[in-house]
């Protein structure tokens, strides 16, 4: 799930997670129990933004039909809404707590789900590319609406065994929103796609427009999305830079319209080094002892 403010300036994101697949815990151990590393990562970008990422056990994860609850956070669908409450200590290096409720409203609910690997192992479903989402965070100016899009991946193995690389854009615009997937597996073959999603929920492969780099990350990540012949996509606002990702708030131009979208690029030889995860660790807390109250 993620959100840029209607004056984007701020934006947000949550990621719930059954085996953490950022977690260096989680690698280390080989990533045999996804249960037992479980997490919900919000990001908050823009002035007084916040990381939360703690790795827990599987004593803190608790889900229903309609409920997924790690720890103190949970996400809760009602029927009409994905509300969720979020109760985090952020990360170094500044620790504080990032507390609040999220609400996501989508205005329709698609039915595409998109296998990313030839053999089904990576899944990619858009449950909701437009929604509204409201923001309301026990923080000074962490009270906003704006453009929501809330989805999902499913895979039954490591990102980095399937893949070397992918970027993945959603813009929305006067017609609805269009989404971008570009993957560069590792038997060195790729996959893109272009959807169009409406307002009904109908969505629709259409043809993309040419695939354009733009300004590497503060990390030096190769960073590319879709934009219209001899149009420059560049970034608007810095969101999470990390030295094998990046995701960002991108300006492009589709069919002859300025749109802005959140965009993310992935390199997955980066993350598959053994030399990050130490450096991960750092960012991403390990809890395994959290439990319900009873």
């Amino acid at each position: 799930m993620d959100g840029l403010s209607h004056c984007g300036t701020k934006a947000i994101s949550v990621i719930a997670f059954i085996g953490s697949v950022f977690s260096p815990w989680y690698a280390w151990t080989g990533r045999k129990d996804p249960a037992n590393h479980c997490c919900i990562n919000v990001g908050t970008y823009g002035k007084g933004g916040r990381f939360t990422m703690t790795d827990r056990g599987r004593s803190a994860l608790r889900t229903s039909a309609d409920t997924f609850e790690v720890g103190p956070s949970k996400l809760h669908w009602d029927g009409e809404k994905l509300i969720i409450d979020i109760d985090e200590i952020s990360s170094p290096p500044i620790i504080s707590r990032v507390r609040g409720r999220i609400t996501i409203t989508p205005k329709a609910l698609t039915e595409v789900e998109l296998p990313l690997a030839n053999d089904g192992t990576h899944v990619w479903r858009p449950f909701a590319p437009l929604s509204d989402i409201q923001v309301d965070l026990e923080a000074d100016g962490w009270q906003w609406d704006g453009h929501g899009y809330f989805d999902a991946n499913f895979g039954t193995r490591a990102l980095e065994q399937d893949f070397n690389y992918w970027t993945w854009g959603c813009f929305p615009h006067s017609a609805g929103a269009t989404a971008f997937y570009d993957v560069t597996r590792r038997d060195g073959s790729t996959f893109e796609t272009a959807i169009q999603f409406n307002p009904d929920g109908a969505a629709e492969h259409v043809d993309a427009p040419p695939l354009t780099r733009f300004k590497n990350s503060l990390w030096q990540v190769r960073r590319e999305t879709r934009a219209d012949k001899g149009a420059m996509p560049h970034q608007h606002l810095n969101m999470l830079d990390a030295p094998f990702y990046s995701r960002s708030a991108v300006n492009t131009q589709l069919n002859g319209e300025e749109v802005t979208g959140i965009h993310e690029a992935l390199d997955l030889r980066r993350f598959a080094s053994p030399f990050l995860k130490p450096m991960l660790a750092v960012r991403v807390p390990r809890r395994s002892g959290w439990r319900f109250p009873t």
